[in-house]
């Protein structure tokens, strides 16, 4: 009874307000504070504001979110567990390159690089030859 009294209390100030306003003749600002006063009385007849009260000050409600809002953690964890194992492709196997000792291994096979020969050694050459036509093109 006493947070409807002040919520109508509340919205006729805000509506007197908006009144004062809209005599500036700043109608859409008038129209827009009597929009916002007109929210506690909506509330307070509808009931929402008494739950909201209640569950303010209830420990109980607060532990029910606490445990809604950790549902929603495990559920979303788990799409993101899911999606995870979807996108990574399997591994291929792949025919091992041959490498000097200690030297690292490549990325790509030898036959599967672009731009490069199977044969070899001419292989790096064609690399940068690439580049430098990159580099001429943009004037570097």
């Amino acid at each position: 009874m006493l947070t409807g009294i002040a919520c109508t209390l509340l919205s006729a100030a805000g509506l007197g307000i908006s009144l004062l306003v809209a005599k500036r003749r700043r109608y859409a600002a008038a129209m827009r504070l009597a929009a916002v006063s007109l929210v506690p009385v909506g509330l307070a007849m509808t009931g929402i504001l008494r739950l909201i009260i209640n569950m303010t000050f209830n420990p109980v409600a607060w532990a029910g979110v606490g445990v809604l809002g950790f549902a929603l953690l495990l559920f979303l964890s788990a799409r993101l567990a899911d999606r995870g194992g979807r996108d990574e492709p399997a591994a291929e196997p792949s025919t091992p390159a041959v490498t000097a000792k200690g030297a690292s291994k490549p990325a790509l096979p030898a036959a599967g690089r672009k731009g490069t020969k199977a044969a070899g050694g001419a292989g790096a050459a064609d690399d940068f030859s690439d580049i430098e036509a990159i580099l001429k093109k943009h004037g570097i």
